[in-house]
């Protein structure tokens, strides 16, 4: 049986405000780090835009390999890096105005 693998949630469930980071834990030794912690703004990102980001560095910015890759038309991939841009322009939005 597989694992189930579990998502980092990022929006409350109660209020659907962003959650932050309080804590991290070392497993090797124990050490936990206690504060309050920005995630990363890619890390905001759904699973499958950040899938797609690091699929078009590790294709050196190539959309054109990517939609080889992928099977899809340029265009569509194109829309769909469009698609992530705004997404990232809104996060980082959200992130400047509380």
């Amino acid at each position: 049986m597989k694992p189930i693998k579990k998502s980092l949630p990022l929006s409350c469930p109660s209020c659907a405000s962003p959650l932050k980071v309080t804590s991290l834990a070392c497993e090797a030794c124990d050490t936990t780090v206690s504060g309050s912690f920005e995630l990363p703004l890619l890390a905001r990102l759904s699973a499958d835009d950040l899938q797609f980001v690091i699929d078009f560095v590790k294709s050196s910015g190539s959309l054109k390999l990517m939609a080889q890759q992928l099977g899809l038309s340029y265009p569509t991939v194109r829309n769909r890096l469009d698609d992530i841009i705004a997404n990232i322009e809104k996060i980082e939005k959200n992130i400047k105005t509380p």
